[in-house]
């Protein structure tokens, strides 16, 4: 690890062909040790799904020419935004963006580069609101998010986990 920052490189839906494999790489150096799990198995096919929406959004953190994190979402079309549910009276504006992934590999945890992509994806967004979806049984990242501005607003069932924290924030008012 070298001791300069990170450097962030942002990309949109036109990159996914150039940048594809960098992303299979991070999650494989941030995941080694899940490789058996059905939601690594998954991971490619998620990257072609986020990927393909008109609005994807990437940072990618690089130290050097090595990528060593990773984050990335899209914009919620209208009358998707499932969080809906979780509120009781939904705000006027509803316009989402959905962060998708984030994620580190493990040498640069814990040094804000996390928190420095995450700021990036989200910081320009012209939505309203930011979603995203933590595994609850990591306790320790929902309350990173929720340093970071993000409240639980609810629970939603997934197909290969015991369920997911739906967090949600008010990017501008």
């Amino acid at each position: 690890m070298s001791t300069a920052p990170v450097a962030l490189r942002s990309f949109g839906h036109e990159d996914l062909p150039a940048i594809r494999q960098t992303l299979l790489d991070v999650h494989a150096g941030a995941y080694a040790d899940e490789k058996d799990e059905p939601s690594y198995q998954r991971f490619p096919w998620l990257v072609d799904h986020w990927g393909g929406q008109p609005g994807f959004a990437c940072v990618v953190g690089y130290d050097g020419d090595e990528p060593v994190g990773l984050a990335y979402g899209s914009p919620m079309p209208d009358g998707t935004e499932w969080w809906r549910e979780h509120l009781a009276a939904p705000p006027a504006d509803t316009s989402t963006f959905a962060v998708a992934e984030l994620m580190v590999v493990p040498r640069w945890r814990k040094t804000g580069t996390a928190a420095r992509l995450h700021a990036a994806l989200v910081e320009d967004r012209p939505e309203a609101l930011a979603v995203l979806l933590v595994d609850s049984d990591r306790p320790r990242v929902e309350a990173l998010y929720a340093t970071w501005g993000y409240s639980r607003i609810g629970e939603r069932p997934m197909p290969d986990s015991p369920g997911s924290a739906v967090m949600l924030r008010r990017l501008r008012a």
